[in-house]
């Protein structure tokens, strides 16, 4: 019988499409916001007063939230900065691969239409030893799975 193990999620990366990307841009420290919601609208019936009905009406898709080490020199930072400080928004299509220990994509999400909403860096503080991380917020259409 052969023994099933899940993937472990530590071992990924982050694939930014048309977008000139070094293997340096690829490497993100959590990926967070792979989920779709449907949301419903309720309906009543006249006469019915015990429940009312739930009829499905469209898919929900948060931001997607990317974390990494702060880079000096990124193609997505660049992307980012012509965004939000000159607004030439340019959606690109991103793939997040899950990777087995082969480095191969075990599943790929392919988050459509993608583009900069927000840009943070984490906090200095001289009492503490951290890297700086740097957070790059995302919205997009839709995601499918690959």
């Amino acid at each position: 019988m052969e023994i099933y193990y899940p993937p472990v999620g530590f071992h990924f990366k982050v694939d930014f499409k048309n977008l000139s990307t070094k293997d340096k841009d690829i490497s993100f420290q959590s990926v967070s916001g792979l989920t779709v919601d449907l949301e419903t609208e309720e309906i009543a019936e006249g006469g019915e007063n015990r429940f009312k009905h739930k009829i499905p009406v469209r898919s929900k898709f948060p931001n997607l939230v990317l974390k990494r080490g702060m880079l000096m020199d990124s193609e997505v930072i660049k992307w980012c900065k012509k965004a939000l400080e000159n607004f030439e928004i340019e959606p690109v299509d991103i793939n997040v691969m899950l990777l087995d220990e082969n480095h191969e994509a075990l599943q790929t999400w392919n988050i459509v239409n993608a583009y900069p909403i927000k840009w943070s860096v984490g906090d200095f503080n001289a009492e503490e030893n951290k890297l700086v991380i740097e957070t790059i917020e995302l919205t997009y259409q839709y995601f499918n799975i690959v």
